[in-house]
């Protein structure tokens, strides 16, 4: 019998997890396999392997122990990759030289599949002197536009997609720049932004008093601190970006406050960490270890989640003596500290067992219980670990139990650690946990709530064909087998339903015994009002949070997956729908409207001129037809092959936008070229730019930036999209989890 509890968890392994040959052919056989494949993998390090290798065993098994996608996915393979998921590089020094040392590193870094984080506010303002050049500093976003092309030539070369995170903070000189950078649509994609945003601030953002931009002891401009939250809150409200980070917090808390300086995270900001700090994932499913669920008897039984909690803890601090690092400095650094960060998934599906409303002051104080009692069996056995092994080489006891989050803790973890030391510097953090939550059998994810208690996917069949499956949330899943089809409780609550306080209480609970901070986006409604939208942000500061993001779906950023208590029917067919699907391509009117346009490439000495060519449908216009000409020969047989090539996807209909995303995709490796202050990577790209301004003007797409790679599959004609498509498999399922944007369908996260 399988022991996945729902399809698509088994189609998630598959894809994501299952150790493959090169030519595709499957060496996990099972699951089993793939457990055993871990066990044997962390278990090396010991000194009795095959005593570990079982009791690793029985934490992987039957989804109980939740090592990260890079863990589970790496570990044991062979291959050359690395088995952390979060990398903070080092500081960016502010000289042209040291700033492309550093873009070097975050390449080599991404190509061994971390995602990484870096703080831009080391870089000089646009407009500073430099001095012995006589010109004006470019500023720290033009350096971005440079990471995030790099970005992309990564993902084009094949490797997993990258994710990084840039960091500003609130008093430098180009803050405002940097919180309105992503409302240019076509710029910095591959980023997520956060807002340091530091105590001083918020204190002249409440007294609404003046706030000074400097940089390097000069103060640059003088705003209004209260305009300067406003126009962070705007952004996010309208944007969804950028986020903010308590950095004053995150330092005052950090358990290596003593020898280190934090002013990044990492991606999706679970992870506060110092230059070159690296941290690995794993998360406890506490869906799994509920006894009697639904009933009065209903707990979650301490004794198994203490034993759970001690294996993860072993296997965690195993992985820093497993893993490959890109650099050897992110090595040093995480030998030196030994840092992990053993997070909880399924945390809304075992308050649902307990009869618990998610948000509710009841919810949330069994929330701060269970962390609590991870937190202490977490650090217990790294004592334990530390008194068999050795404490992280930088623990100095007086001054690591002086800080503030051991301040917090228990009298008894305090002197165990005063007088034996600890293993790992740090223990705890909750992750994203989209794909991994669906591997183990659609379990809620992280400490979010349920997002949706039912949905319908579209499957592709081995003939080419596509099914429909429902895919049930996994404590809505053990109700009805339970109680059939009895109507839900009203304590069973989704993220679509809750206010976003209730979100935010719950992100305070558990960060009270969370050493490192959380992934969590807190969903508003659309109709929010700006002010109500913004008290989220000062009650997330107010009662302890470490950082706050949330989610509004709106025109601009688009609306996510929103499904009610019970799967929904098909909506109905949209006669207006702007996009139609068709099986065989248009035959070719005898006139077309279009319009053409001249691409000079710097250094070349013909230009290309591009002609697309529009169709009128339904009332829309969509294009039809491109054609590609420049006198310079050595062009000829590209210019050729992409007119004929894009002219074909163009008559077969559909919502084409991916077309203009291949392109920009592209990179010359010989280098690109700046054009009206845009770095452009290739000449396809620029092609690529050409086109998606077209589609732009003619109403076709939204605005540049917004175009999706859809799958002529994913919806029947008419239809019009439920959520953003998803650019991996096409369907109309991509959600705002945990601060990423995630498809229901395949797992797919803008995060990794």
């Amino acid at each position: 019998m399988s022991r996945f509890a729902a399809p698509i968890a088994e189609q998630i392994w598959d894809m994501k997890y299952r150790l493959k040959a090169a030519d595709g052919v499957a060496v996990d056989a099972t699951v089993e396999d793939s457990w055993r494949r871990i066990a044997r993998a962390l278990a090396e390090v010991e000194a009795d392997s095959a005593l570990w290798e079982g009791r690793f065993y029985s934490a992987l098994e039957d989804f109980k122990f939740l090592p990260a996608g890079r863990i589970t996915a790496g570990a044991g393979t062979a291959r050359s990759v690395t088995l952390f998921n979060c990398f903070v590089m080092g500081t960016i020094p502010d000289s042209m030289g040291g700033i492309f040392d550093m873009l070097k590193e975050a390449a080599l870094t991404m190509q061994q599949g971390g995602g990484i984080g870096y703080d831009f506010s080391t870089i000089r303002p646009r407009g500073a002197e430099v001095k012995g050049v006589a010109a004006d500093a470019s500023g720290p976003l033009s350096f971005m536009d440079v990471w995030d092309a790099m970005c992309r030539t990564i993902m084009s070369a094949g490797s997993r997609r990258g994710a990084m995170m840039a960091t500003m903070r609130c008093d430098h000189p180009d803050i405002e720049a940097f919180i309105a950078a992503k409302q240019d649509a076509a710029r910095l994609r591959m980023f997520n932004l956060s807002v340091l945003v530091t105590d001083p601030f918020m204190a002249a953002v409440k007294a609404d008093g003046p706030w000074e931009l400097t940089f390097g002891g000069r103060v640059y401009h003088t705003v209004q601190a209260r305009d300067l939250w406003n126009k962070i809150m705007r952004a996010t409200y309208d944007y969804a970006e950028p986020g903010v980070i308590f950095i004053d917090r995150i330092n005052a808390m950090n358990n290596l406050g003593y020898c280190e300086q934090i002013a990044a995270t990492n991606p999706c900001g679970e992870q506060p960490l110092p230059p070159y700090g690296a941290c690995l994932l794993g998360s406890v499913n506490l869906a799994r270890l509920v006894t009697a669920p639904f009933t009065p008897d209903a707990a979650l039984d301490p004794a198994a989640l203490d034993d759970l909690v001690r294996l993860a803890v072993r296997m965690m601090d195993n992985v820093v003596d497993a893993s490959r690092f890109p650099l050897p400095q992110q090595e040093a650094e995480a030998r030196a500290k030994r840092r992990i960060g053993l997070g909880v998934t399924g945390l809304a599906d075992a308050l649902l067992m307990l009869g618990l409303r998610y948000g509710d002051a009841h919810a949330a104080a069994q929330t701060e219980a269970w962390m609590k009692q991870i937190a202490r069996a977490a650090y217990l056995a790294s004592v334990d670990l530390a008194r068999e092994k050795g404490p992280f080489p930088l623990f100095e006891a007086e001054k690591y139990l002086a800080t503030g989050f051991m301040q917090t803790m228990d009298a008894d973890v305090r002197e165990a650690i005063r007088t034996h030391g600890i293993r790992n510097s740090h223990l705890t953090s909750v992750a994203p946990t989209g794909t991994i939550s669906l591997y183990a059998g659609n379990v809620s994810s992280g400490i979010e709530p349920v997002f949706a208690y039912a949905y319908r996917r579209k499957v592709l069949q081995p003939d080419g064909s596509r099914s429909e499956e429902e895919v049930v949330d996994y404590a809505v899943q053990m109700w009805r087998d339970r109680f059939g089809e009895a109507p839900l409780p009203d304590y069973f609550v989704n993220a679509q339903t809750l206010a976003p306080l209730d979100h935010v209480r719950m992100q305070a609970a558990a960060q009270k015994w969370v050493d490192s901070s959380i992934s969590k986006t807190i969903n508003c409604p659309e109709d929010i009002s700006f002010d109500d939208f913004q008290e989220v942000y000062l009650a997330a500061y107010d009662t302890g949070c470490k950082g706050c993001t949330t989610y509004r779906p709106n025109a601009v950023t688009g609306s996510v997956l929103t499904v009610s208590e019970t799967t929904e029917k098909a909506p109905e067919q949209d006669k207006g729908a702007e996009v139609v699907y068709l099986t065989e391509p248009l035959d070719r009117p005898a006139a077309l409207e279009g319009a053409t346009y001249k691409l000079k490439w710097p250094g070349s000495e013909h230009a290309i001129y591009i002609t697309i060519n529009d169709i009128v449908q339904g009332g829309h216009r969509r294009p039809f037809e491109v054609f590609i000409n420049s006198k310079n020969m050595e062009h000829f047989a590209w210019t050729v092959a992409l007119t004929r090539m894009v002219s074909a996807v163009f008559r077969r209909g559909g919502d084409v936008s991916f077309v203009v995303e291949e392109l920009k995709a592209v990179f010359d490796p010989r280098g690109g070229a700046w054009i009206e202050g845009r770095y452009i990577p290739s000449i396809l790209a620029a092609i690529g730019g050409v086109i998606e301004r077209h589609l732009v003007t003619t109403g076709f797409i939204a605005g540049e930036g917004q175009g999706l790679k859809t799958d002529p599959h994913a919806m029947a004609m008419g239809d019009i999209p439920r959520a953003p498509a998803c650019p991996s498999c096409g369907a109309y399922a991509m959600r705002m989890v945990e601060g990423c944007m995630t498809c229901a369908d395949c797992g797919h996260s803008k995060c990794g």
